[in-house]
């Protein structure tokens, strides 16, 4: 049994900016306390493609050293057909039951996010998403929190 934090885009995209920034800095300092107190803590290949692709657009070649750096650090978890089936049926629950977060063709990070997180954990595993958008992510996963909220 593994305490799996998964990393949303908010706080794996945070991590990548200068450590000038004092939130840059606590963050990594939070993504190291995580680690040394033993948990799994999950980058998925959803949210590596949001942040790479906005560093790529602004030519950020530090940002994208450092994402780079994070996924050799972190544990990686390539999309799935697994969970891209996955992320079908909980974005066909979430329209059923009216949370519509885009346009009905659009493609939506957040439940491929969803999907990543929920076919990586096992049976009795604790499941937390890392985010900064709890309210939201809370529909797919059980327990999505603001990063800052997650203890080591």
């Amino acid at each position: 049994m593994a305490r799996i934090i998964v990393l949303d885009s908010g706080p794996a995209g945070l991590a990548c900016y200068s450590p000038s920034n004092p939130d840059v800095r606590r963050i990594r300092g939070w993504l190291y306390h995580l680690r040394t107190q033993g948990a799994l803590v999950v980058l998925p290949e959803i949210v590596d493609y949001e942040i790479r692709r906005e560093l790529i657009r602004a030519r950020a070649h530090r940002g994208l050293r450092k994402l780079d750096e994070i996924r050799d650090i972190l544990r990686y978890v390539p999309i799935t057909t697994a969970a891209m089936r996955r992320a079908a049926g909980i974005w066909a629950d979430a329209r059923g039951r009216g949370f519509a977060t885009a346009e009905d063709t659009a493609l939506v990070a957040d439940v491929i996010l969803a999907a990543q997180a929920l076919e990586f954990s096992g049976e009795g595993d604790t499941l937390i998403l890392a985010t900064d958008n709890a309210r939201h992510l809370g529909r797919y996963v059980g327990d999505a929190r603001d990063w800052e909220d997650i203890t080591p």
